[in-house]
């Protein structure tokens, strides 16, 4: 069997990985804090006797686009934005600490703080739980300010703060839920001074018009690659009956 026709199945599968990746981040394109996912394979020769041009395509795991994006105001008081390489600490579904960038906080039925996809915040001291208010701030460093129900604005208390944790992109590694984890052996260092904004959202960095082209670009690849494989059967066929005329 003509090694082009592994070649090419190799080549298809990975495209298809790619294009569940490509589509991944397009659907993410509008969704809060989102670091996109990068595409990327590699050329592996083909093991054994056979053309040099010929090679199979290897998965490869290049991580995540770490550019942050845009900044945009909402007012909204329990809307926050990051600066840049620092990260806000909440609890993953099996318990350990992760960290993301979406910002669009909201309050549980028990005043427990939430990001919006249902991950608990944490803050200095655990979970972030805020009693009833009529107003509430978050300050440039995560400090949480309310002013209690009946209350005018002298009576102004602080119940906790943000747990905002500093962290290059060398230092996390993504998880299949999309949080960001510390990887094996590093210690991550609490953020400080001002690097939280409130009233603001850092947007995805989906840069929306490559992604499209990259869908279409991966479209043409598989159907480039099938049509190869098509041409594999064809020319096996076509060599199974000429040995079978010449015997």
């Amino acid at each position: 069997m003509d090694r082009a026709l592994y070649v090419a199945m190799t080549g298809a599968s990975e495209t298809l990985r790619q294009q569940a990746i490509n589509n991944h981040n397009l659907a993410n394109a509008s969704t809060t804090g989102f670091r996109a996912e990068l595409l990327a394979s590699q050329a592996q020769d083909v093991n054994g006797p056979g053309l040099p041009t010929r090679v199979n395509s290897a998965a490869q795991t290049p991580g995540w686009d770490s550019r942050g994006g845009n900044i945009q105001q909402t007012g909204r008081n329990l809307d926050v934005a990051m600066a840049p390489d620092t990260w806000l600490a909440v609890q993953a579904s099996d318990g350990s600490e992760a960290y993301t960038k979406a910002g669009d906080l909201q309050l549980d039925a028990y005043g427990q703080l939430r990001t919006a996809s249902g991950q608990t915040v944490l803050g200095d001291a655990g979970p972030v739980t805020i009693p009833q208010a009529a107003d509430l701030s978050i300050g440039g460093d995560g400090t949480i300010t309310v002013q209690p129900l009946g209350s005018g604005t002298e009576s102004l208390a602080t119940v906790g703060r943000l747990k905002v944790m500093q962290a290059t992109p060398d230092q996390l590694e993504r998880g299949t839920d999309g949080l960001m984890r510390a990887k094996p052996g590093v210690a991550l260092n609490p953020a400080s001074g001002n690097v939280v904004t409130s009233g603001a959202l850092e947007s995805s960095n989906v840069n929306l018009p490559e992604t499209m082209v990259n869908m279409i670009s991966l479209a043409r690849q598989f159907e480039l690659q099938t049509k190869l494989m098509k041409t594999a059967e064809d020319n096996a066929a076509a060599s199974s009956t000429l040995t079978r005329i010449s015997g």
